[in-house]
């Protein structure tokens, strides 16, 4: 399969933070800000407005009450409104091809989003975040947020953004397609599945893309009357609408059907509309290609003046868009080698046609110019090359002595780190039967686990500081000192009264902070009494798993953490009924939450205790490794998203 340009082929659905279908129009919803005192409703009312904006192409605006939205939310310090406004400059700066400043609002507004526990525009930003890196051309790292934006979706149920999400990953697939010469059929069941619940759900807009893209498939696979079938359709919907954007991108694609079926005056046409169209819409990426295919066509045709015209405007964008130094570099001497190229060209027939007498003469003299030129050029370049090259060595120089530092920091913390954890041999000689599945996401770790032998009680742990990295092993070396200091200095033996004591300790190290600090830890610990074969087990939102005589048990954990929280009650010891050869499993969150499998969902806690249910008669070791195995095969290529620890011992 060719690598065929389709303008609307890889445009995305994004998740405005209110949503197009909104029913205030414009004029409304400016008389309500101008009445408005600056106060919450203020912000929610501009950034309502914004979304409206960008929904007819009118960036600027969109920009200036969404900026209007941002600043009055972080004077009342509103996290409501902080996480709509960055939600919408975020698409904004999306449709305007500033990635770096899409994706920085996005960022901000899933982390506000996460303070606020917003399920809703929490998935919506992941989807987001998505788009971003997939107009990157990222298309691993965008797929993994689609599927975890569509996780979030399904468990809420929304319909709407089941479909975008849908929309969205079908985008993946056909850019792929495109990409590797493969199949589109993923592609095409993704975008009808879409259409199908934007049907269901009477959302035009979301109609007209999805036939655009479909249209854009049946081009791939060079059935044409279907392709121009479905963009007629789409673009029908689009104008009905008044959706700039999404006319100048049906337009588009039609040109390029007609450019590759040779039919190059509609295809003229239809570009000459969608650039009209785009310039009042100012949608960089989108015009790009525009311009770019209009120059080939024109090359096509002869017109080799207007091709030069329309080559510069698209690498002129194309500037714009990705002005990295290196990249800017690269494409300025691809410029000055084309241009110079088509430039030669244009000048030899206009002379052919005026001067025929001295096209031998004008040509010797303009190549003997255009080689000087080009010559004086190449030695500037040369000697401009050469100091570049020293500086960006020196500056290599520096990056790798900080990387060294850095490196040789982090690996001298791990060592820190594995020295509060208890040796494997001493866990073993405790407990003879057990395994330690321990997989950090970075090089240290904010879970970690514990072992103490006080007065013939043996307390093992698992744990899990917040965050994840350098910070969450930090936090994990406080908290392994407090339950130190709990049953060594004040003597504690029951696990709830353990857990209260470790609270007060770890609150009391961040006492003196200027500010709240909410770090802390989850946690589930078990102890055996050997004297009387007592067994106790608290936890902090880890629950813990074991198998009496055949049968899987849970007990649920306290829902509060280690550290600083509302209504925060004692902790609950659970007395367990002693019995030969149970088997218990003390673990963190991180296994269950990870995603992968075919659909890039969470693996969650049933699918985990189905697992130990099943393995549960091998010996302790052999389960370790089965759930390694398992583990490895359902994350696949996708990110660990934290640190894992299960410990499974027999009693």
């Amino acid at each position: 399969m060719k690598n065929l340009k389709i303008i609307f082929c890889t445009v995305v659905l994004i998740f405005p933070v209110i949503a197009f279908s909104q029913q205030n129009p414009v004029d409304s919803l400016i008389s309500l800000i101008k009445k408005d005192k600056a106060d919450t409703n203020k912000v929610i009312h501009s950034y309502i407005l914004c979304s409206k904006l960008l929904n007819i192409g009118l960036y600027d605006s969109a920009l200036y009450y969404g900026n209007s939205a941002l600043q009055l939310a972080q004077q009342l310090n509103f996290k409501k409104g902080l996480s709509g406004s960055n939600g919408n400059l975020g698409n904004v700066y999306l449709f305007q091809g500033n990635y770096p400043k899409a994706l920085d609002h996005y960022l901000k507004a899933l982390k506000f989003a996460e303070d606020l526990g917003d399920r809703n525009s929490i998935a919506r930003h992941l989807g987001n975040i998505g788009i971003v890196y997939q107009n990157q051309e990222d298309y691993p790292k965008a797929l993994d947020y689609y599927f975890k934006a569509l996780s979030g979706a399904e468990e809420l149920k929304d319909k709407n953004a089941i479909a975008r999400h849908l929309g969205n990953i079908g985008n993946i697939y056909k850019a792929e397609a495109i990409k590797n010469g493969g199949g589109t059929n993923k592609a095409l069941d993704y975008y009808f599945r879409t259409l199908k619940i934007a049907k269901e759900l009477g959302d035009k807009k979301l109609i007209g893309i999805q036939l655009a893209n479909i249209g854009s498939i049946y081009y791939l696979r060079r059935d044409f009357p279907s392709a121009i079938e479905y963009s007629f359709k789409g673009l029908e919907i689009a104008k009905e609408l008044k959706d700039k954007y999404l006319i100048a991108g049906l337009l588009g694609n039609i040109g390029t059907f007609y450019t590759d079926f040779g039919k190059y005056k509609e295809a003229e046409l239809y570009f000459k509309k969608a650039i009209a169209i785009n310039d009042s819409v100012g949608a960089f990426d989108m015009l790009r290609q525009l311009e770019q295919m209009l120059s080939e066509l024109y090359d096509t045709t002869g017109q080799y003046q207007l091709a030069l015209i329309h080559y510069k405007k698209a690498i002129a964008l194309k500037d714009t868009l990705f002005s990295q130094e290196n990249k800017k570099q690269l494409v300025r001497k691809e410029m000055n080698f084309e241009f110079e190229k088509k430039e030669a060209i244009t000048k030899a027939i206009a002379e052919g046609e005026n001067r025929k007498q001295k096209i031998i003469t004008f040509s010797v003299a303009s190549g003997l110019l255009m080689v000087m030129v080009f010559a004086g050029f190449i030695f500037r370049s040369l000697r401009v090359t050469k100091k570049q090259k020293i500086v960006i060595e020196q500056q290599k120089q520096i990056v790798e002595e900080h990387q060294k530092e850095i490196i040789s920091s982090i690996t001298y913390a791990k060592r820190l780190q594995e020295a509060i954890l208890p040796p494997i041999p001493s866990i073993k000689k405790q407990f003879p039967e057990s395994f330690i599945l321990y997989n950090p996401k970075d090089v240290v770790a904010g879970d970690f686990y514990w072992m103490e032998i006080m007065d013939n009680i043996q307390f093992i742990a698992a744990a899990d500081c917040t965050g994840h990295g350098v910070p969450g092993a930090m936090m994990s070396v406080v908290c392994s000192n407090a339950l130190n200091r709990a049953v060594k200095e004040f003597g504690l033996r029951d696990t709830g009264t353990i857990l209260d004591k470790v609270t007060d300790l770890v609150l009391e190290t961040f006492e003196k902070s200027d500010s709240d600090v909410k770090d802390g830890m989850d946690i589930s610990i078990l102890a055996y009494n050997k004297g009387n074969n007592q067994i106790q087990w608290s936890g902090a939102n880890n629950p813990l798993c074991y198998i009496q005589n055949g049968t899987m048990l849970e007990i649920k954990a306290d829902k509060q953490p280690i550290g600083l929280c509302d209504n925060r009650k004692p902790f609950t010891t659970h007395n367990i009924t002693y019995s030969e050869n149970s088997l218990f499993y003390l673990l963190t969150d991180g296994y269950a939450d990870q995603f992968g499998g075919p659909k890039g969902k969470k693996f969650m806690y049933k699918k985990f205790k189905d697992n130990l249910s099943a393995i549960c008669n091998l010996p302790l070791n052999e389960q370790g490794k089965a759930l390694q195995t398992e583990f490895n095969g359902w994350k696949g290529s996708l990110e660990q998203v934290d640190d894992v620890t299960i410990l499974g011992i027999m009693i």
